[in-house]
């Protein structure tokens, strides 16, 4: 039997959005690998566990200390908040199981996640009706120019727009061109999101043009920001929760009938 590696999607916060599928997998499991922050988040799962963890920018070496503990022949998860696939740990893990050819010693095994842009939309209503994006500002990993035409191309196309990662102390040039692409649009509801899913969870419902009006003195603003722009069609409701028509009563009358 092949040993198994899972990656484990924590989902938005500490543990709020977990899976039952990950809470199984987790007991299933005789090693943990995580960001120290998230293993702090889920101590109560892991507490019986052997346990390694790191630091911010230390992913290469988590990625690489769970394969060998799944190689040792213990069964392992290394932690990913939000959804694996979503700025998380799958890509790196799949790209080095595949480097070293380990396919056929180590079963990967994904589980989902809730994301904060989801975990977001069913707080302040129904955003997410429509086609959408999401793009990471952070340019650690990806150039600056193309986070810059996608955020354009995502803005021209109508898309609803989810941010991740929006700026940092030090790192404020995206999210200068991010504010700036804003001013190319009409005035769009926008949502900010910091910490979902934790105690200090804060969701404020604005528009572009107060986000552009605060630039980089916007307090809400964090790398723990979700930044949601919806799209043209987007309204509040008479109650001031954000929806996102389908379209359906644009063909179809309150009986269901096709006008």
């Amino acid at each position: 039997m092949a040993k198994k590696l899972y990656i484990i999607s924590s989902g938005a916060g500490s543990d709020t959005y977990i899976t039952t599928q990950a809470v199984d997998a987790i007991h299933e499991c005789d090693v943990i690998v995580s960001y120290t922050k998230y293993a702090k988040e889920l101590k109560n799962l892991i507490q019986d566990k052997e346990l390694f963890t790191s630091g911010m920018t230390h992913e290469i070496e988590r990625a690489n200390q769970a394969i060998e503990f799944a190689k040792s022949g213990k069964t392992t998860c290394i932690i990913s908040n939000g959804d694996v696939n979503v700025f998380g740990m799958a890509t790196l893990i799949v790209e080095l199981i595949d480097e070293q050819n380990l396919w056929d010693e180590i079963e990967v095994i994904s589980v989902p996640g809730v994301t904060s842009f989801l975990a977001t939309a069913s707080r302040v209503g129904a955003p997410v009706s429509q086609d959408f994006a999401i793009i990471s500002l952070s340019d650690r990993l990806t150039d600056i120019n193309m986070i810059d035409k996608r955020v354009k191309n995502s803005l021209d196309a109508d898309f609803i727009l989810g941010i991740y990662n929006p700026k940092s102390k030090k790192r404020i040039q995206p999210y200068l061109n991010f504010l700036d692409a804003l001013k190319s649009i009409d005035e769009r509801i926008a949502i900010i999101a910091s910490n979902v899913g934790r105690e200090k969870e804060k969701i404020t419902i604005t528009t572009t043009t107060d986000l552009i009006n605060k630039g980089l003195e916007n307090e809400d603003i964090s790398m723990s920001t979700l930044i949601m722009v919806c799209n043209s069609n987007t309204k509040l409701t008479k109650n001031g929760k954000v929806l996102t028509p389908r379209g359906y009563l644009n063909k179809y009358d309150m009986s269901g009938q096709i006008k």
